[in-house]
């Protein structure tokens, strides 16, 4: 266990988990919450949970458990790599690809392809999410990058908060959007009725999607989509939201003849290498069954 450490809170705050997660950087808060539940972290020297309010001069304490050395099996794995250095790695995703292990999930995921690959990871994501600094839906394609070290990793995380890192998408909408640029700003939280969606909810957490249009065809359009923020299925939810579902989307529109996915790529990744300073992009296409459906829909509009 490491050293206990101390923090005052300086103002009136929201919950414990929201402000230690934005205090501890790198952990993610679903990771302070289970410092939380097991009894990690202290307020006023007594007994936290994770919902209570925080006022000013409140005094927190936490330790931070060892990392538990992972027990995950490496798998040989034909990744695409787009970069790779010492401290990261750009991936093209392919749709399917479930990033992490989770529940129904036990093997075959990118992190087994990562330990397949190589070793040493970054650790702070916890023993399943080795080297996960962002992830992307299974069923989104796209640019994902992962950290070789915790150095790296905090970096990255802090690119996310502050929105140096900017990631940018291209998804086929159903509907032909009116707007040839728009911005969405709408809280999303946990769907009460339906605990496997989000949706755009008062008092959940702060989202904003910006878009912009570049094509209409039969009824559906293409956007290119840029996250100002990135929560859990943010895009998907938003479009839906203001009734323009992505198309083949089976859990916030419905499911599409013309693609067995949603409609949706990760095209775009900037960020600021942590140990060089340099601001590096990359760029991938949409992969064959994206184009397939596009064009598709854009002959059908030309008859």
């Amino acid at each position: 266990m490491s050293e206990a450490e101390h923090h005052t809170v300086p103002v009136d705050a929201p919950r414990l988990d929201q402000y230690l997660a934005g205090l501890l950087i790198g952990q993610s808060r679903s990771r302070v919450q289970r410092l939380i539940a097991e009894g990690h972290v202290r307020v006023n020297d007594g007994p936290a949970r994770a919902g209570i309010r925080l006022r000013r001069g409140d005094r927190l304490s936490w330790e931070l458990p060892p990392t538990v050395p992972t027990r995950l099996q490496p798998e040989t794995m034909d990744l695409r790599v787009l970069y790779e250095d010492d401290d990261l790695v750009v991936i093209d995703k392919p749709a399917g690809l479930v990033v992490h292990p989770g529940p129904g999930h036990a093997t075959g995921t990118l992190v087994h392809g990562l330990l397949g690959r190589a070793a040493g990871w970054s650790t702070i994501g916890g023993a399943e999410r080795p080297g996960i600094v962002h992830r992307l839906d299974r069923d989104t394609s796209g640019l994902i990058v992962v950290a070789r070290n915790d150095e790296t990793h905090r970096a990255l995380t802090r690119q996310l908060q502050q929105r140096v890192m900017t990631r940018r998408y291209r998804a086929i909408v159903v509907g032909e959007v009116a707007d040839p640029a728009a911005r969405i700003e709408a809280p999303i939280g946990r769907d009460v009725k339906h605990r496997q969606r989000m949706t755009v909810v008062a008092g959940g957490r702060e989202a904003i999607t910006e878009f912009r249009r570049l094509g209409i065809g039969a009824g559906h359009s293409l956007l290119e989509v840029s996250l100002t923020t990135g929560r859990t299925h943010q895009i998907r939810v938003h479009l839906a939201f203001i009734k323009h579902p992505v198309l083949g989307d089976p859990v916030y529109g419905r499911r599409s003849p013309l693609i067995a996915r949603p409609a949706l790529h990760a095209e775009a990744l900037t960020l600021r290498h942590p140990r060089t300073g340099a601001v590096m992009t990359w760029q991938a296409a949409p992969p064959a069954d994206f184009e397939l459906a596009w064009n598709s829909l854009t002959e059908r509009r030309m008859r």
